[in-house]
């Protein structure tokens, strides 16, 4: 007990005093996190609404494809990109491997799924009657897209926080894709694994205050925006 309460003392004294290598971590995990959920939200906020709204041969398939990938976890998904990008790999020429570009292929493979699956669900849950009063006042296509995406842009908005809350908080991928290069590709799980292993807990233990405080922060936005569907809803 005295071994955490110590941890705990020196962790907020680091993150007072703003160590650099404890930042250095934190900015890398917010880097590779946050590209990987803007390309992730690129792909899945469109894919999302093709489900909802399209009516093609195949559509039960494929959203039975989509709930599996939920599933799919971190190491599957770090053996599959590294198999790819290795130096015997299709794009081991590309040098990808152990970088934060290796990093953000993976965690884009690994929140698409999420995103899509989330957006899904909130534009499935827009009134039809919407869709029928923009075509009944001469709406196109994209002027009907429009009015849906902007009637659901509360669970987009929950949807993609939902995915970096995911992403930031996996190990696998990071580990296995990234090396857990110090200043270059140590994230804060990363780093909290190897302090762990070194017996060092100071270090870890503020990253994972750090972590606790953005989690904390992303289920204050996410309830936020669930609150605004319900609002909306009712």
């Amino acid at each position: 007990m005295d071994l955490l309460l110590d941890s705990i003392r020196s962790a907020f004294l680091l993150l007072l005093a703003c160590d650099p290598e404890l930042l250095d971590i934190v900015w890398v995990s917010l880097k590779t996190s946050g590209a990987s959920t803007l390309i992730a939200a690129i792909f899945g906020v469109p894919a999302g609404f093709c489900i909802a709204h399209g009516n093609f041969r195949g559509k039960r398939l494929l959203l039975t494809l989509l709930n599996t990938l939920l599933a799919l976890p971190t190491v599957v998904i770090g053996l599959l990109v590294y198999a790819f990008i290795s130096r015997r790999g299709v794009f081991g020429s590309l040098d990808l491997l152990y970088t934060q570009t290796a990093m953000i292929i993976g965690q884009v493979i690994l929140v698409t799924p999420l995103v899509t699956s989330l957006v899904l669900a909130a534009i499935s849950r827009i009134d039809a009657r919407y869709r029928k009063t923009a075509m009944t006042l001469g709406a196109n296509d994209t002027q009907v897209a429009l009015v849906i995406l902007r009637e659901a842009r509360f669970g987009i908005c929950a949807a993609i926080i939902a995915a970096f809350g995911r992403v930031i908080a996996e190990i696998g991928i990071s580990m296995m894709l990234g090396g857990n290069a110090k200043g270059f590709t140590r994230t804060m799980t990363t780093a909290m694994a190897l302090e762990y292993d070194k017996g060092e807990f100071v270090l870890a233990v503020a990253l994972g205050l750090t972590l606790m405080t953005i989690a904390f922060g992303l289920n204050m936005l996410f309830h936020f925006f669930q609150g605004r569907i319900e609002n909306d809803v009712v």
